[in-house]
């Protein structure tokens, strides 16, 4: 601590004085000129690089290409898969009628699509296998939507084999006639009432609705089932070719 009265040497900065002071310090010597110090220029905080930032503006179109790639190339194995399922029908009945059963089997399948999108429950696009038919997936409903997605099959697959019929009767074609029989027989063995085919899944559905207090729509899905059956049974008689025929 300094003593009271003296003055300490660094007492007053450089370029200051008290008043009357002559230009030189209180020590007697010449003061130093002081210049100020030069203004800096504004100059912001840059904070580091963000690579978090960066990398998810870089990944984010990527990740959107990838996904749209790969929504692609499920549809592409969806369309695809129809001409995989005409080379291996072509294998044993020619190329023509390879094309026309395929196209029979995807009417049967867009029936089922196009209820299935009627009823809100999401149905993906068909997908085929040779020898085994097609499938569409959709979220399954309660029963009665199921009778009605599964039973809408064969019935818009029996009007297209009616179709076919029509037209082997005003061209008197054998081929026609064969293709629209085969049609019919398609859409009535998937009627069968068990497993995995159409017919079992109405009856499964029939059965919860009866015992599940739902006996008119039951009653319902029993008269959808026979009546569609019944109509590509008499598709079948009619467009029935003899082998003599063929």
């Amino acid at each position: 601590m300094d003593r009271p009265g003296v003055v300490a040497r660094d007492a007053y900065p450089p370029g200051m004085h008290e008043p009357g002071d002559d230009g030189n310090d209180i020590w007697g010597r010449p003061r130093e000129p002081h210049e100020p110090e030069p203004l800096r220029d504004y100059d912001p905080i840059h904070p580091g690089t963000n690579w978090r930032a960066r990398l998810s503006k870089i990944s984010g179109p990527i990740v959107a290409v990838g996904i749209a790639l790969l929504k692609f190339s499920f549809i592409a194995v969806k369309f695809f898969s129809i001409f995989i399922a005409v080379a291996a029908y072509a294998l044993i009945w020619g190329w023509k009628f390879a094309i026309g059963v395929v196209v029979l089997i995807f009417v049967h399948e867009l029936g089922h699509y196009i209820e299935a999108k009627r009823e809100g429950l999401n149905p993906k696009l068909p997908v085929f296998i040779p020898f085994l038919g097609a499938y569409v997936a959709y979220t399954r409903g309660h029963p009665w939507q199921t009778v009605r997605v599964a039973i809408a099959g064969p019935i818009l697959g029996g009007a297209a084999a009616f179709v076919i019929y029509l037209l082997a009767q005003s061209r008197d074609s054998d081929f026609l006639f064969a293709l629209a029989y085969f049609g019919f027989f398609l859409n009535l063995f998937n009627l069968i009432p068990f497993g995995i085919f159409d017919g079992g899944a109405v009856w499964r559905s029939a059965r919860f609705l009866r015992f599940g207090g739902g006996r008119n729509l039951a009653i319902a899905s029993y008269a959808l089932y026979f009546a569609t059956a019944a109509m590509l049974v008499l598709g079948m008689v009619a467009s029935h070719v003899p082998q003599d025929r063929l």
